[in-house]
């Protein structure tokens, strides 16, 4: 098998090299309690797509610090008793891609809600100030500011929780088969939401981003994904005299320290060669959970398309759903 991180054995034992904030938790019950006190607002506005199977809506909901967060929202046709449901997240800068790639769990009767990330490429708007720069990407936003509460993707976090919340709250929905999947950045907000939202059935977290930042930075892979950390050293601390307080502030929006507040059953998926999510920083997350968890390894592939994974990430949704 080829090796661009560590051996297989070692990755499996690996548990991360940045660090988790002293007050970690106390940030994240503050982050929760805001959520918990936001009129979320939700407005189900019917779609112009149109599907003999599905009814299908652009969902807003009112995101912590004010911004309009959209999703695409999907319910089978004349629903009968409560359905399972499926959440979907998507890779960064993106969207949450077509109304037709959807429809295979809406026919097979699972509601689903896809987020679109504020301030990236789909319909959410970000409202939120930030001091300090926001050059080049999303992680290092809100880095500067002398609030940690202001970190973009606390919020974000808080995005997917609130779109579980909404979606787990309808009358139709069986709040107790509720699943999540996403790739890259989605695989990332797929273990933050499962992290946030304690009753979340199960997840599929593809290659997932945001782990272990400090393992990206010693394995000079701060490039594609990651690069936005480079450039903000060059430009803000050329020197690194800010280099511990950094890591350590990336450590509340850190995937590896929340893994441990999973519930959820997970399918952890993995290419051996990905060298924009390294696999080492993708086992750190998985190695601190302590729920039911399997990991699917694709030792040919890196940060790409896998062959059958959607199908296995159906399956493992129908599993779900037939489960009595």
């Amino acid at each position: 098998m080829p090796v661009v991180d560590m051996p297989l054995p070692k990755l499996e034992a690996y548990k991360g090299v940045s660090p988790k904030p002293n007050d970690f938790d106390e940030y994240w019950d503050r982050a929760r309690a805001d959520l918990a006190k936001q009129d979320l607002a939700p407005e189900f506005i019917p779609s112009t797509f149109t599907s003999s199977i599905a009814d299908c809506y652009d969902l807003y909901f009112t995101g912590v610090g004010g911004s309009r967060v959209h999703c695409k929202f999907l319910k089978p046709k004349n629903i009968s008793g409560k359905c399972p449901a499926v959440l979907q997240f998507h890779g960064y800068s993106g969207d949450v891609g077509d109304w037709t790639e959807k429809l295979a769990y809406v026919a097979e009767g699972f509601v689903y809600a896809a987020l679109d990330c504020r301030g990236q490429g789909g319909l959410s708007d970000d409202t939120t100030s930030y001091r300090g720069t926001t050059l080049n990407g999303h992680i290092i936003r809100g880095l500067d500011d002398p609030d940690p509460d202001k970190l973009y993707f606390r919020n974000v976090f808080l995005d997917t929780a609130a779109m579980a919340k909404i979606v787990m709250e309808l009358p139709y929905v069986d709040e107790t088969k509720v699943g999540a999947h996403g790739g890259s950045q989605g695989g990332a907000l797929t273990l933050a939401c499962a992290a946030l939202v304690p009753t979340l059935n199960r997840a599929v977290p593809t290659y997932p981003f945001l782990c272990d930042y400090k393992r990206v930075w010693d394995m000079d892979l701060d490039v594609d994904a990651y690069a936005e950390l480079r450039a903000f050293f060059r430009r803000h601390d050329p020197l690194h005299e800010r280099e511990a307080f950094i890591w350590n502030k990336l450590g509340y929006i850190d995937n590896v320290n929340l893994a441990p507040w999973i519930k959820a059953d997970i399918k952890m998926v993995t290419g051996l060669l990905d060298t924009t999510c390294p696999p080492s920083t993708q086992f750190a997350a998985y190695n601190n959970m302590t729920c039911k968890r399997t990991h699917v390894l694709y030792p040919d592939f890196g940060h790409e398309h896998l062959p059958q994974l959607s199908d296995i990430t159906f399956q493992y949704m129908m599993e779900m759903k037939e489960d009595k």
